[in-house]
């Protein structure tokens, strides 16, 4: 089915495009409505990520990575642009003209990828669970309350855990040990 879907979709055949909102527009919804609690905003979002995906499609590549994380990925980058496009809109984000672009230096860009890479192969050292519960609430930035009723667990205890797993991440990485 996924690779059937995935097919018609680098052949131009908008059955494919059915098939993606069929079978995984409840997921992409999933993944948006923390990021956009407005619904007018998320279906905007959602025509937004399966334009992406038609665009793009080509550049997916099963060696690299699943169908599900590729589509996630996307998913919620774009619900992240859309929510930074919307508060810049709104006033809430806006950059002088004067200030200059900041880009990174050759050694800060190599020390922010070896930072993410410290980050994600502490996370990786983690329980399958704990792993699950921090992308939750920091990847996917879903609220406290969706976490705890999802995993059939008190908020009072998500944010217990969450709080043990940033100490023991800090920890792994050498960081401060408070907080």
């Amino acid at each position: 089915m996924e690779q059937d879907m995935i097919r018609r979709l680098r052949d131009r055949d908008e059955a494919g495009m059915a098939d993606l909102l069929l079978h995984f527009g409840p997921l992409m919804r999933y993944i948006i409505a923390p990021i956009l609690p407005n619904p007018q905003d998320r279906e905007e979002c959602l025509s937004e990520v399966t334009l992406r995906i038609w665009e793009k499609i080509d550049q997916f590549d099963p060696r690299r990575g699943s169908w599900n994380a590729w589509l996630t990925a996307i998913t919620r980058n774009t619900a992240l642009n859309h929510r930074r496009a919307a508060q810049a809109h709104c006033g809430a984000e806006v950059l002088s003209q004067d200030t200059p672009a900041s880009f990174l230096t050759p050694e800060e860009a190599l020390l922010q990828k070896e930072r993410q890479e410290a980050v994600q192969a502490a996370l990786e050292r983690l329980h399958a669970r704990d792993r699950v519960l921090f992308y939750r609430k920091y990847y996917y930035l879903q609220p406290t309350a969706q976490i705890a009723a999802e995993l059939g667990m008190t908020e009072r205890a998500v944010e217990g855990r969450l709080y043990r797993l940033k100490k023991q991440l800090r920890k792994m990485l050498g960081g401060e040990n408070h907080g």
